[in-house]
């Protein structure tokens, strides 16, 4: 929880206001940081997009050698992690990534030698080319990167323009628990340029074992083989945090106004775990319906208007419920004809969001007698999100800077 705050509004507007002049520099959204254009009034989908593509036909410029960053001294290091991505959008790199997360023993406890087997004899070689095939979807193609790829580096831009105040020896850098960049090759990084301690924020509001513990694992493991090791600190879970909490509420007040239909439910979608997990102690599920109560609150809600529910189960095991899926297709079975999605534990939008959520939850809501849905985009790089990322940082610095 972060410390008490005697007006948080008051604080947040002016905190705005010092970040204006700087936001205006940073680079504009990235793609699926906002909804996409609305079909019909009759029946509407909104969802977060990636951009659509570049002229093939440009020429090709090479881009001048970049200079070697100068090193600092007594430097501060910020190092923004999230889950990764494949690094690009065929059955190969979807494969080469699967396989890593797959093979994580955080993510798939029983790793035993059946569990190998079946990986890479069947799960890999289905799972590549229908993952694939989704990833297309939602590709920049522009970049030709994976959007939450873009929104990340994004966000380590704008949070560097930010704390630029704080000198030049604070130094803010992003990485990717799986694939690249690589959170050993960021720290290497920020090393070089002489950065003696290091905040590493994982970008998870909840905490569970298979992405905030993991995120840790790979940074202690490369720290184990550096001689000289620099201090470390480690954002926690902020899943109660007055900051998140607030800002959730005030982004999905901004985006409900902006929609051309009035929601009957909407219903906060948090990605699942298996039920194992939560039963040996993670604290993942208790910490979402946390998140989730505080924003009811917040918003002055009831249960029925704002629910909760978990997706992206994989596998046969049961996981944490109730699950999105079934979740929308009850409500669109009961006559709910509105539906908004909001995904709070998602730092930034990707398949899970844009493909998963806006496209297979919508499919489902409308073929069971739902007419409007609207998947809101996670925080991103907005001017909210990155206030958030901005006031969780400077709270941990305390004492660097």
């Amino acid at each position: 929880m972060s410390e008490s705050q005697p007006s948080q509004k008051g604080q947040l507007a002016d905190i705005a206001r010092v970040l204006a002049p700087t936001e205006a520099a940073a680079s504009g959204e990235a793609p699926g940081a906002a909804a996409a254009t609305k079909p019909a009034p009759a029946e509407e989908t909104v969802a977060a997009r990636p951009s659509a593509g570049v002229n093939a036909s440009a020429p090709e410029i090479a881009a001048p050698a970049a200079a070697e960053p100068a090193p600092v001294e007594n430097g501060i290091g910020i190092l923004l992690v999230n889950l990764g991505t494949p690094d690009a959008a065929n059955p190969a790199a979807v494969r080469r990534y699967l396989k890593e997360f797959l093979s994580d023993r955080r993510v798939i406890e029983r790793n035993s030698l059946l569990w190998k087997i079946l990986l890479n004899g069947v799960i890999l070689p289905l799972r590549s080319r229908r993952r694939a095939h989704d990833y297309q979807k939602i590709w920049d193609r522009e970049k030709n990167e994976s959007p939450i790829k873009v929104i990340s580096r994004s966000q380590a831009e704008k949070l560097a323009i930010r704390l630029d105040l704080l000198g030049k020896n604070v130094i803010v850098d992003w990485a990717m628990r799986y694939a690249s960049p690589s959170i050993a090759s960021r720290l290497e990084a920020l090393i070089k340029r002489g950065c003696n301690r290091i905040l590493v924020m994982p970008l998870y509001p909840q905490y569970a074992a298979a992405s905030t513990a993991t995120a840790c694992d790979e940074v202690y493991r490369f720290v184990m083989k550096v001689r000289r090791q620099p201090a470390l600190r480690i954002l926690p879970a902020y899943y109660d945090d007055r900051w998140y909490i607030e800002v959730l509420a005030s982004s999905l007040q901004t985006q409900l106004k902006a929609l051309r239909f009035e929601p009957d439910v909407i219903l906060a979608s948090y990605h699942g775990i298996p039920k194992q997990y939560a039963d040996k102690g993670d604290p993942y599920g208790s910490q979402c319906v946390k998140t989730t109560e505080l924003l009811r609150q917040q918003l002055g809600f009831d249960e029925n208007k704002l629910r909760m529910s978990f997706q992206s189960r994989f596998g046969r095991a049961k996981w944490i419920e109730p699950y999105t899926i079934k979740t929308v297709k009850a409500l669109a079975k009961k006559g709910v004809k509105n539906l908004v999605v909001i995904t709070p534990g998602f730092a930034a939008d990707c398949l899970e969001t844009l493909e998963e959520i806006a496209v297979e939850n919508a499919r489902v809501f409308k073929r069971h007698g739902g007419k409007n849905f609207a998947a809101i985009p996670c925080l991103n790089d907005s001017e909210a999100g990155m206030m958030l990322i901005w006031q969780l940082a400077m709270r941990e610095l305390k004492g660097w800077v």
